[in-house]
């Protein structure tokens, strides 16, 4: 579980870089490297930052109800 906790907060995190390029200056970092907004893989990128952004929900909504050191334990 910590494996999987790890490679969603890291898909994450790429996925908020890429919206911070986005906004900065205007660049889809994962559509300029995978074909465009439209090509498969880039979508496909863009699916795999949202089911890891779902994921994550377990972890925050454990930690707020359990308290965050309590949450940490349990991985």
């Amino acid at each position: 579980m910590k494996a999987l906790n790890s490679i969603t907060l890291l898909l994450i995190i790429i996925g908020g870089l890429n919206w911070l390029l986005v906004g900065l200056v205007q660049l889809d970092l994962v559509a300029a490297i995978f074909g465009g907004a439209e090509a498969s893989l880039a979508r496909f990128i863009y699916f795999l930052v949202g089911i890891a952004a779902l994921w994550q929900l377990v972890p925050l909504t454990r930690a707020w109800s359990v308290g965050e050191e309590r949450a940490e334990r349990r991985r």
